[in-house]
């Protein structure tokens, strides 16, 4: 048995630990009443990859390229590969994913379990609008073969699945040229919630990617910086120097989280007159702009031995800016937060999967250090809201959601669960499912 825990580091957990074969054909090893679980990178924030007392069926060994068609862009690999070997063997080559996530350290697998989004979902989706075909292994050794136009269903429920569904064993997936690493950005300071939608509304024409940062403790002022950026559509001349793989890493666990009432509003205060100071246009490397936070390993590591959790609420768009505006009220009022504020839109299309996360509207995701009780009931208010403005909260990053709010958030919930395997099972599943 081997302690383990997610991203977000509330609690570790006693899990068999089975690596599976790094080469086909894969085989789950089952034991008799044991459930188990896929697991990749453990990137996920809460406890969706966590499963207490059963196995947990490691995918990283099964990290290999398949196929490679240059002519359509179609990728087919293992689900252990990572984002990151993707990103870097084929933008060399004029391609690259089409939605990436804010880190590059999650599995394929993984993408497709949580159908992860990025800063460009009003105009390319979410990571399961580009996958063609996956291949599911049950464990009952049944291997499912589905698309979007090969068994739909099975596809739709494993999209955003939560990995309940089966293993991803491999995936065909599309990507989309690009001329080479680089954006062209913009960097906007705003000051209420009017002028982030307004940046917005106005952005998504222009703008493949859009995302901000926001001054959680700022409240009804809203304040924030607005990111917007471009590929370059050609070879750049005088570009800087890429990033290298060199990278800082927080170096031990505190036993306090760094994160903390005479920390929170200085640094808030300073970031957001820093990058107002540096507003303007500039030319910038893809890593830094899509994946800022993996240039510290383990940061995770700053909110000390309790860890933190992530609440992370989608609403739509009609309402939405009073729904924001709500939650940041509360977020000031109680006093507790995060530097890691981001508020974004999603694209009026419809999800890829049963239980996807993306929706018409807003989407607002903060850190919490965890700090007992007043994190808790801090959390239950900002529920009321979501609920009330016919919201959800992401999976992916969750840890206490009420079974309520999750069965309202995803009505096609119904609808997915004929496709769990039944010898499947995560933490998550218990809270959320009852098994």
């Amino acid at each position: 048995m081997v302690a383990v825990h997610s991203w977000g580091r509330l609690r570790a957990a006693e899990h068999a630990f089975h690596p599976l074969a790094d080469h086909p054909p894969v085989r789950l090893p089952l034991s008799a009443g044991q459930h188990g679980l896929a697991y990749g990178m453990g990137r996920s924030y809460g406890d969706v990859c966590l499963n207490p007392g059963g196995a947990l069926w490691a995918t990283r060994g099964q990290d290999r390229f398949i196929a490679w068609d240059e002519a359509t862009g179609e990728l087919t690999c293992e689900a252990g590969v990572l984002l990151r070997d993707i990103q870097r063997t084929f933008i060399p080559r004029g391609w690259m994913l089409p939605v990436t996530p804010g880190t590059q350290f999650a599995t394929v697998g993984g993408a497709i379990a949580n159908d992860v989004h990025g800063k460009n979902h009003h105009v390319h989706g979410s990571f399961g609008d580009h996958v063609c075909a996956l291949q599911l292994l049950r464990t009952d050794g049944l291997l499912v073969r589905c698309g979007p136009g090969l068994r739909p269903d099975w596809f739709a429920a494993t999209v955003g699945g939560l990995g309940l569904t089966g293993v991803v064993t491999q995936a065909t997936l599309r990507l989309r040229r690009v001329a080479g690493p680089w954006l062209d950005t913009e960097t906007i300071a705003y000051g209420s919630l009017q002028e982030f939608f307004a940046l917005a509304d106005a952005s998504e024409a222009g703008w493949e990617y859009t995302v901000s940062w926001i001054d959680c403790l700022s409240g009804a002022e809203a304040r924030g910086i607005f990111m917007r950026g471009n590929h370059v559509p050609g070879p750049v001349a005088s570009a800087p120097p890429a990033p290298g793989d060199r990278k800082r890493a927080v170096p031990f666990t505190p036993p306090f989280s760094l994160v903390n009432r005479w920390s929170l509003r200085p640094f808030n205060t300073a970031y957001y007159h820093l990058h107002r100071q540096r507003a303007g246009r500039r030319l910038q490397h893809y890593e830094p702009f899509f994946y800022p936070l993996d240039n510290l390993l383990e940061w995770n590591r700053i909110y000390g031995r309790r860890g933190f959790y992530q609440y992370q609420c989608a609403v739509p768009r009609e309402g939405g800016e009073a729904a924001i505006a709500a939650l940041l009220r509360e977020i000031a009022a109680s006093g507790q937060g995060s530097f890691l504020g981001v508020l974004k839109t999603f694209g009026a299309r419809a999800p890829v999967g049963m239980l996807s996360f993306p929706m018409p509207g807003v989407t607002l995701a903060l850190d919490f250090p965890h700090r007992g009780e007043p994190t808790l009931r801090l959390f239950d208010r900002l529920d009321a809201v979501v609920a009330a403005a016919g919201g959800r909260l992401y999976a992916a990053k969750d840890a206490r959601m009420p079974r309520t709010l999750f069965e309202a958030g995803y009505p096609r919930l119904a609808e997915f669960l004929p496709y769990r395997d039944p010898r499947i099972r995560s933490a998550m599943s218990l809270r959320l499912l009852g098994d």
